[in-house]
């Protein structure tokens, strides 16, 4: 169930959610929201479910050209919210390296292309970028290699771009985990797949899209004013190491660990 975040007020501010139509993004949109914020999202294509008030721009965040109009053409911009990505299971020898490459065009160069396009507005407001990011950025990730090395691109120039943009511009990556949204039993199939893969999270369950939205308006407000360059995980307390699950040193002949 989504539960809502904290009362953060952003009243007066604007704020794009890239491929905020579904899922996480959608989840983030929703938290700006009800934070007050004006909310624009962008993505290729429609929501599918009404957004509340936040306005809809279609957008292929992989044109350039069309990536600066957009922004260009906003009056205000006081957030960006780089959450477009994502990629389908294709183990690297499964493909050739121009479809991995638009993996990484998606997950690194579009965050790039629109955070540069959104550079002048947020220097003028003394804004912030949050980039989506994710624990495939700092673990092997098989049959999503080419998202697991974008995601970590995407850490490091958020750093860079935290230093090289500072004062006037904040910049944070939320590094995700599993996240439950309407798309998340073809990743870890139906309702038991999805209650054993939330056992192996150390908090008992996947993460909603709320909860990623709740981090994105906490790094995007005044309580984290002193905040950049940092690296935010929303993970549920991680993965719990494989090795205490297959070590005997500790059990006893039941099974039991002493």
């Amino acid at each position: 169930m989504d539960r809502p975040g904290p009362a953060v007020d952003l009243g007066g501010r604007t704020v794009v959610v890239t491929g905020g139509t579904r899922g996480v993004g959608a989840g983030i949109a929703r938290a700006f929201e009800r934070a007050g914020a004006h909310v624009v999202v962008c993505a290729r294509r429609p929501p599918e479910s009404p957004l509340g008030k936040a306005d809809f721009v279609p957008l292929d965040l992989r044109d350039a050209a069309a990536v600066r109009a957009f922004f260009d053409a906003l009056p205000r911009l006081d957030v960006l919210v780089n959450n477009a990505g994502g990629a389908p299971y294709r183990p690297l020898a499964d493909a050739d390296a121009e479809r991995h490459a638009r993996v990484v065009e998606l997950n690194l160069v579009a965050p790039l292309t629109a955070s540069i396009a959104a550079r002048e507005h947020l220097r003028r407001t003394r804004g912030s970028i949050v980039m989506i990011g994710s624990v495939s950025g700092s673990r092997p990730s098989p049959g999503s290699a080419a998202y697991g090395a974008a995601k970590a691109g995407l850490e490091n120039l958020a750093r860079s771009m935290a230093v090289e943009w500072a004062p006037e511009i904040r910049v944070n990556t939320l590094v995700v985990g599993m996240v439950r949204t309407e798309l998340a039993h073809l990743h870890y199939g139906g309702e038991d797949g999805l209650a054993a893969v939330a056992r192996t999270v150390p908090l008992g369950r996947l993460a909603q899209p709320s909860d990623v939205g709740a981090a994105a308006v906490f790094l995007a407000s005044d309580a984290a004013a002193y905040i950049s360059g940092a690296s935010l995980l929303v993970h549920g307390g991680g993965e719990r190491p494989a090795f205490l699950d297959a070590a005997t040193a500790n059990k006893d002949q039941s099974g039991e660990t002493r």
